[in-house]
């Protein structure tokens, strides 16, 4: 197994393309929850070109029926990317001063539950003012996570990508 690059600005490239719109490659789960994890899983993948089979604790989407909990869950996207050690994108929790455009933002709106994830596509100093995003459910493209309204907030480092 190999470690390459993400391609971070393949990533920034999709979320501008698809934020406003939906890739009719993926199913739209506005009406079953929110679109978020959904459309950062298909920025990340843009980036990374390798997904993750493994019916366990994989990262992979085939269908609306065939995907991992991973691809469009809040929750188990974090688990995935700060737990792999297989194959496709891997990261870990960062401080501000370590995120980089085409990581992952995850918000708590109650203080409890991380119910919401965000690409980040813009970064331009060390605070919230000056990062921009891009997701679904609430969609937008380069809106200051300053503008949200939440409890908590964690930031995933994307580190590389393992293949075969």
């Amino acid at each position: 197994m190999q470690i390459v690059e993400y391609n971070r600005q393949k990533a920034k490239e999709y979320a501008k393309k698809w934020a406003y719109l939906r890739n009719p490659n993926y199913y739209d789960y506005d009406k079953l929850g929110g679109d978020c994890t959904n459309f950062v899983s298909q920025c990340i993948f843009a980036g990374a070109l390798h997904m993750n089979y493994s019916q366990a604790n994989g990262w992979y989407y085939k269908n609306a029926n065939q995907k991992s909990p991973s691809w469009t869950g809040v929750e188990f996207l974090h688990q995935f990317l700060t737990q792999n050690k297989s194959v496709g994108p891997f990261g870990k929790i960062v401080d501000i001063d370590k995120l980089q455009v085409g990581d992952i933002i995850q918000l708590s709106f109650d203080g409890n539950v991380y119910g919401h994830s965000l690409l980040v596509v813009e970064k331009n100093a060390n605070n919230l003012e000056k990062i921009y995003v891009a997701t679904h459910t609430f969609d937008s493209y380069g809106r200051k996570v300053s503008s949200y309204i939440y409890q908590k907030i964690r930031m995933i480092h994307i580190e590389g990508v393992r293949k075969w």
